[in-house]
């Protein structure tokens, strides 16, 4: 076996050792709860109504969490489709030119008819060297995956698997439910964590002599489930805000260019319309792991399409001058209303002398 496949062969195994831990704290809590707490604290008490209730509820958000986290886990990230790859001509040609700028013609004319808005940093087409294809908007290379994702958010090693296009719903329903899971057992586990934990007089109506295991497990439980609430809980409502902004966690950090500059809200249509990309059109499905996001992947609506050029322009250069100074690389220009968006502002960069732009492929 060759070193490099023994070694992917190791990072794939090593992967899902963050899976298997959350999967045995998740089976431990409901051991601890549904037979420490429910069955052996709660119902030896008298106290029926409550314990059916209590089951109930639990039950409802176990399952909810379980199937999100199943869905994030075991639905595949999308690649880009077939019309991105170059062809064996285009492809052969590629690789015999050792000119960065000749390269660059040679995608510019592959992605003529292909809807791609944004570039590199360095304002040349995005393109992946390992698959060899020309990179969608949104799109980007997971080394841990070693394929090209859709609208890639980021790699989860809790997941053991990439978030972007086909599982970010279900990564933020399984965020949603992981906080309600953990909010519900931390406060429905505290009335009787504070009486294990003060000795006061009426645990001695509990089983706890005849259960000395089920003050430990509530206990621990408390104190596990408010632990992973507020450590969730941040990263919970920093994706809530990424979706607001229809933002990834790449493009957070690292802003798209577009044909007339760096736009951190180029792809956002408003928080109302921004919701409805990840999560669909109808709210009843909202909150059920189905798929029901917008769109193909390949693909997405910008904020400027629509507008008339003029239009377009005065909306862009207020933003654009206050996110990145009066330093502009090129001059602030409003999407092209053809298809081929990218191309055109291309052609245009070339003719207003921008030659030495084009370097090599970024992102």
């Amino acid at each position: 076996m060759a070193p490099w496949t023994l070694w992917r062969c190791c990072q794939r195994v090593v992967g899902w050792v963050p899976v298997l831990f959350i999967t045995f704290v998740v089976v431990w809590s409901y051991y601890a709860y549904v037979v420490e707490l429910c069955v052996s604290t709660v119902s030896r008490t008298g106290e029926k109504g409550k314990t059916v209730v209590y089951l109930v509820a639990f039950h409802l958000f176990f399952v909810m969490f379980v199937w999100s986290y199943w869905m994030t886990i075991f639905t595949s990230p999308a690649s880009p489709s077939k019309e991105f790859y170059l062809s064996n001509s285009e492809k052969e040609r590629y690789e015999k030119e050792f000119s960065q700028e000749r390269q660059q013609d040679i995608l510019r004319r592959a992605a003529r008819d292909l809807p791609v808005y944004t570039t590199s940093a360095s304002k040349a087409i995005r393109y992946c060297e390992k698959c060899q294809l020309i990179k969608p908007d949104r799109a980007h290379h997971c080394s841990a995956c070693d394929r090209c994702v859709l609208k890639m958010d980021h790699h989860c090693p809790w997941v053991n698997n990439c978030v972007g296009f086909t599982n970010y719903k279900f990564f933020m329903l399984f965020l949603l439910y992981s906080l309600l899971y953990c909010l519900f057992v931390a406060a429905t586990v505290l009335e009787y964590f504070i009486k294990f934990w003060t000795n006061e007089p009426t645990v001695l109506t509990f089983p706890s002599a005849k259960f000395p295991s089920a003050k430990f497990h509530v206990l621990f439980l408390f104190f596990v489930s408010a632990m992973f609430f507020v450590s969730v809980l941040s990263l919970f409502s920093y994706h809530c805000w990424l979706v607001g902004k229809n933002r990834t966690t790449i493009e957070s950090f690292r802003a798209p260019m577009f044909s007339y500059g760096i736009d951190g809200n180029g792809f956002s249509l408003g928080c109302s319309k921004n919701w409805r990309q990840v999560f669909g059109d109808e709210k009843k499905y909202w909150l059920v792991p189905i798929f029901s996001s917008l769109g193909d992947g390949c693909s997405f609506p910008t904020r400027l399409v629509g507008m008339d050029p003029e239009q377009a322009s005065i909306a862009n250069q207020g933003e654009y001058i206050r996110s990145i100074g009066s330093n502009q690389p090129f001059p602030i220009k409003p999407l092209s209303e053809s298809k081929n968006r990218l191309l055109d502002s291309e052609s245009q960069w070339l003719e207003n002398g921008a030659e030495e732009g084009i370097t090599k492929s970024g992102i």
